[in-house]
């Protein structure tokens, strides 16, 4: 039988400017597109995130490196019209993309490009719902059925509240005519003040072990959006209304306890964007293309 070998991964090279900070960066998640690492800006005490395109060895070295400039340049743009609107959004502190590197081996190319973000302190929504949900299922059981019943109704109002902050802040997107295209309880970042400021990085994008969560996470402070690489300009009730699609699809997908809530993410929607009735009437289209695609297969 012959012998199998398995090969590390190994990210690609960090832009210039910051292989030598210090500390130096943080590798937060790496996809096909991108990483993302968590390093300092200006001073070390000061938090950024910092977003890198790699290259691409199987394209074309011009044709990739105009994609990937076009990609970012459109990121940031995004981003620096939606801080202007007053949204919350990371804040953009520098972008550049390198030159040709006049060759094709990916070891001599350049990085590709990247962009330099605002760091937003705080768990991702997914972790909050997600830890909510274990402490319900685990504590919930030990009480009386009086107070089990009481608990319950608190713990699924804050939820409920959270919903409608999540929804609100979608509709001051929508609004400034930017539709997210990725928009999952992963992209939704809760910058709470009850949180640490030097709480390790990681555990606000994972799930911890149930075992080890002893209360009910906080689900107060401002809802960020994050990750704009999918998204595009426009004012149109169809992109809008399959925007909050995506979302309700990745909660009753990912967090089925709070499948039933989505209707508060529709009430902070409406709450924040006066042109919320036509979205939400094309949604009902969208929810049937949706259902009878699902019936198809």
């Amino acid at each position: 039988m012959a012998a199998t070998t398995t090969t590390t991964y190994t990210p690609p090279s960090l832009p210039p400017l910051f292989t030598h900070t210090n500390p130096p960066p943080v590798l937060l998640f790496q996809g096909a597109e991108a990483h993302l690492y968590k390093t300092t800006f200006l001073t070390p005490e000061t938090p950024a995130a910092l977003k890198v395109r790699p290259t691409k060895a199987y394209r074309h070295e011009a044709l990739d490196r105009r994609l990937t400039r076009q990609r970012v340049l459109h990121e940031a743009r995004c981003l620096l019209r939606l801080v202007r609107e007053g949204v919350r959004v990371p804040a953009v502190l520098s972008i550049d993309w390198e030159p040709s590197g006049g060759g094709g081996d990916q070891q001599q190319r350049p990085v590709g490009a990247w962009l330099l973000m605002e760091w937003i302190d705080g768990p991702a929504v997914r972790v909050v719902l997600e830890r909510w949900e274990a402490w319900m299922k685990k504590s919930l059981s030990g009480f009386g059925q009086e107070d089990t019943a009481a608990i319950k109704e608190e713990e699924e109002n804050r939820v409920k509240d959270l919903m409608v902050r999540i929804g609100q802040v979608v509709g001051s997107m929508h609004k400034a005519g930017i539709v997210h295209g990725d928009l999952t309880t992963s992209n939704l970042i809760l910058r709470s003040p009850d949180l640490p400021s030097n709480q390790n990085p990681e555990q606000f994008f994972e799930m911890q072990n149930p075992k080890d969560i002893a209360e009910s996470p906080s689900t107060t402070g401002d809802i960020y959006l994050i990750d704009f690489g999918l998204a595009s300009s426009s004012t149109y009730d169809e992109d809008r209304a399959v925007d909050l699609y995506v979302l309700e699809r990745a909660i009753g997908s990912t967090h089925p306890m709070t499948e039933g809530f989505f209707s508060h993410v529709l009430q902070g929607y409406s709450d924040s964007f006066k042109g919320a009735k036509s979205v939400l009437k094309k949604l009902e289209d969208v929810r049937m293309r949706g259902r009878k695609r699902s019936m198809l297969g």
